[in-house]
């Protein structure tokens, strides 16, 4: 093969993967391994490593769709614009749209396979959600998009519950409603930092229709319940102590940072804001792990604490 061909292939691969938004498929499949961890009394490494891949592929195919859907839009904004379909660097772009639906049906499969039909079912409609609900039916129309489009990753966590066992649901589903009320924190934080991409491309995100500091004091609202929410597993026995105090801090640093930003509503009080949301949302999932793995009872005893 001549070097000319084989660097246009690795450009086109290189491309096709661009396309997976792997940083928020990893997000989706953690969120995926946390729910499963929460109801396993034994993780499977082989069994995390398959919903895992299953999630990535699933969550993929709905970002596939994404830019696909948004490549005229995406065009317009300079965060988005050299995206493979925005730039036009693809060819044809229905051969994205395949490729979309090959990675949705692939997870969907080996969903099924590996684990059940549940955990595809949810796999399937968190893809729904982020693909129809949030970008075909919402993003373009109403500043509530990523409100309801949050729901998608909040699946992620129900089918990773799934995968073990279908009719635990109670913890995995506060841990969905606590991933449901993270993504506006999290997103509008965003939102303010690209807030002239939004302006130019006719997109109604919130700080474009009610201004950064408006839309400060709806981050610090949402923060509140998503703290309050995160307790939630607490009061209703399916968590101890332990997760109790982790959440707790990460849930005050999380409302300070709000805080200073209702205060100073800046691009600086805003982009952190943005970086802690993932620190905070990680805390919490890793809270839920060591709170129902690490056995800190036998390690008291052995002790002779």
């Amino acid at each position: 093969m001549k070097p000319t061909m084989i660097s246009a292939a690795k450009f086109q691969i290189r491309s096709y993967i661009e396309l997976m938004k792997l940083r928020i498929g990893f997000l989706i499949a953690l969120s995926a391994m946390a729910g499963y961890a929460a109801v396993s009394t034994h993780v499977n490494g082989w069994q995390l490593a398959v919903l895992f891949l299953a999630m990535l592929l699933g969550s993929s195919g709905s970002a596939v769709f994404n830019q696909y859907y948004d490549r005229d839009i995406d065009r317009l904004m300079p965060r988005t614009a050299k995206r493979p379909l925005a730039a036009q660097t693809l060819g044809n772009p229905v051969r994205a749209l395949w490729f979309a639906g090959a990675l949705l049906l692939t997870g969907c499969a080996l969903a099924t396979l590996a684990f059940n039909w549940v955990v595809a079912v949810h796999l399937f409609l968190g893809a729904f959600v982020y693909g129809i609900v949030y970008t075909v039916w919402l993003k373009r129309r109403h500043w509530t998009n990523i409100i309801i489009g949050g729901a998608a990753g909040s699946f992620a966590v129900l089918g990773g519950a799934a995968a073990v066992d279908p009719s635990l649901w109670l913890l995995p589903a506060l841990m969905a409603i606590t991933l449901f009320l993270w993504t506006p924190s999290h997103f509008w934080s965003l939102a303010i930092l690209i807030k002239d991409g939004y302006v130019k491309a006719g997109v109604p995100m919130l700080p474009v229709v009610v201004g950064d500091a408006a839309t400060a004091n709806w981050i610090l609202g949402n923060t509140i319940l998503l703290v309050g929410s995160a307790l939630l597993p607490v009061a209703l026995g399916q968590l101890g102590w332990l997760y109790a105090i982790i959440s707790s801090i990460f849930g005050a640093r999380f409302l300070w940072l709000n805080w200073q930003l209702v205060k100073d509503p800046s691009l600086v009080w805003a982009r952190r804001n943005f970086l802690f949301s993932m620190q905070y949302l990680a805390g919490v999932f890793l809270a839920v792990v060591v709170d129902k793995h690490v056995p800190f009872d036998a390690i008291r005893k052995a002790l002779g604490l």
